[in-house]
């Protein structure tokens, strides 16, 4: 008869942290996408008010605050998080005090953003919308300067308490608005991008120990910087305030301690931003997908009938958190670190290529798709 410790796997997936990492990962994934199809669709309804179409012709939205990658960036970007990598592994002691201040200022920019649609569920009702202007900082409406307030009060608690809710808080907002404010232009890039990033982490996960006699990656995720406002205590020889201010753990990664052992579960953000970007790219094309029988419809086109209850997006969310499972119990199996991305890109990946397939999507997914074109009322003999 097998023991409970051969069993202890299924136990630990089960554990209040993992399940906690589990409903959050997921629910960042879906809201931040959710966010990106909304800013998409705000654009193209700004786009359509500003200039008519007159002639049917195709609609190209432009936002200069979308960072939409190409083939040449989805390559390029293991390598450079590989350098970034080796920076922070060589020179963090050095270069700690200059990592702290930049993560705070773009994690303060990021949890303003998740808090934004709160704050004007609050404050739209009793506000006329008018924007109030700070010179050459530009021009800010109510609900926007409320969200900027907070945010920056939760970084301030943040750098004088290292708290780990208040450091998930940073984290969630920066994985929400990188996964709303990055998009992935096709099925291609989305493929070289998590594939060149599977390699990234399998590489620094499992094989940087031979070169470099520890794990790297490991080494990174778990070092604490050095508190600013310490440094500035001990400038002004302020001893009692520079012993009880804590180091930071900068927020790369998300923590759930569990309620029965204390025992803190940990998931990197790249875990979540990286196929978040592909599920937020396939939900967009289902949204295309749906403008485009709209559009059959008005012309009286008959629709394609190879329509599924099942959506891309849920097939792919479905296989992120099969593949999360499935990491967290390599991770209890093999009692070491593994590679999140090994186990998620597949389980996302391979999925949505198969169901494209198989529906006849996948030569259009793969090139460019969102060029909306109008359909002609008039049909070839």
């Amino acid at each position: 008869m097998a023991s409970q410790v051969d069993y202890q796997w299924a136990y630990t997936i089960m554990d209040s942290s993992r399940v906690s990492t589990f409903l959050i990962s997921i629910l960042l994934i879906v809201y931040g996408s959710f966010r990106s199809l909304n800013m998409e669709q705000e654009a193209r309804e700004r786009e359509k008010e500003k200039s008519k179409n007159s002639n049917g012709s195709s609609v190209c939205l432009t936002d200069i605050n979308v960072q939409t990658l190409d083939t040449m960036q989805a390559l390029c970007l293991p390598l450079g998080a590989s350098i970034s990598l080796l920076v922070m592994f060589f020179f963090f002691d050095s270069m700690q005090m200059l990592f702290a201040i930049c993560t705070a200022i773009i994690a303060t920019v990021a949890l303003a953003f998740l808090l934004l649609p709160m704050c004007q569920y609050i404050i739209n009702p009793c506000s006329d919308g008018n924007k109030i202007s700070f010179g050459i900082c530009g021009r800010f409406t109510t609900a926007e300067l409320l969200s900027f307030s907070m945010a920056l009060f939760i970084v301030c608690i943040w750098v004088l308490t290292g708290h780990w809710l208040l450091m998930d808080a940073m984290g969630m907002g920066l994985c929400v608005a990188f996964i709303a404010f990055v998009r992935l232009p096709s099925l291609k890039v989305s493929t070289l991008l998590l594939t060149g990033l599977l390699i990234y982490d399998v590489f620094w996960v499992f094989f940087s120990s031979y070169i470099f006699n520890t794990n790297v990656m490991v080494k990174v995720a778990t070092r604490s910087a050095e508190n600013p406002v310490g440094v500035v205590a001990r400038k002004l020889h302020i001893g009692g305030v520079a012993k009880e201010v804590p180091r930071l753990s900068l927020p790369g990664k998300l923590v759930f301690p569990s309620i029965h052992n204390g025992r803190f579960s940990m998931l990197g953000l790249g875990d979540i931003v990286m196929p978040g970007l592909l599920l937020c790219f396939v939900m967009r094309y289902d949204a295309y997908k749906k403008s485009q029988l709209l559009h059959f419809g008005e012309t009286g086109v008959p629709p394609p009938r190879h329509l599924s209850k099942i959506s891309y997006f849920h097939c792919s969310l479905i296989g992120y958190f099969l593949g999360l499972v499935t990491a967290t119990v390599s991770s209890e199996v093999f009692k070491a670190a593994q590679p999140a991305l090994l186990y998620l890109v597949p389980f996302t990946l391979l999925p949505l290529l198969t169901m494209a397939y198989l529906k006849g999507d996948l030569r259009r997914m793969w090139s460019e798709p969102f060029i909306i074109q109008q359909p002609s009322k008039h049909m070839d003999v």
